[in-house]
């Protein structure tokens, strides 16, 4: 196994966000509306990353630096976008790996806190940033795009304690 930097546009992360897509059509009606392109990706204002077994890609997670005040941000924040990890690798702690490499980078690249957003319909995802020291936001403290949705929702990390 190991992880490796891509563009957000490289083909096999093009492949396993079309599938991440198809999973958020399945548990929510619709896929994620969020605008992205690789160039929010690039170091050192981001990173995205892939998982690979055998030549095979079998989990993705990305972050780039989110800081619009009135999208609810702060300066040093670094967003995740696009953890995921293809069916038949889940329970392998991929997604774990991928996202302490991720909060590793933001730290190296002088980000301070990471935030994210999830839903109430991927309770892996919840359990997942809860056990590894997210906290949920209040609602009055939400951010992004789907800060007003009720199935939203906000945790965030400080990245300048050790962990």
């Amino acid at each position: 196994m190991e992880i490796v930097p891509v563009r957000y546009d490289h083909p096999d992360a093009v492949t396993l966000d079309a599938l991440v897509q198809q999973e958020y059509v399945r548990r929510y009606g619709e896929g994620d509306i969020t605008p992205l392109d690789a160039a929010m990706f690039v170091p050192p204002r981001g990173a995205y990353l892939l998982a690979y077994d055998g030549g095979r890609p079998l989990a993705t997670g990305g972050w780039r630096v989110q800081e619009d005040a009135a999208e609810g941000y702060a300066p040093g924040d670094a967003e995740i976008k696009r953890m995921f990890v293809v069916d038949r690798a889940r329970g392998r702690g991929l997604a774990r790996r991928i996202l302490a490499a991720l909060e590793t980078d933001a730290r190296a690249a002088g980000r301070t806190r990471m935030v994210l957003e999830t839903g109430t319909e991927q309770p892996e995802a919840l359990a997942l940033y809860a056990s590894c020291g997210y906290r949920m936001v209040p609602k009055a403290e939400k951010f992004g795009l789907f800060r007003a949705y009720e199935d939203s929702r906000c945790m965030t990390k400080d990245l300048t304690t050790a962990c």
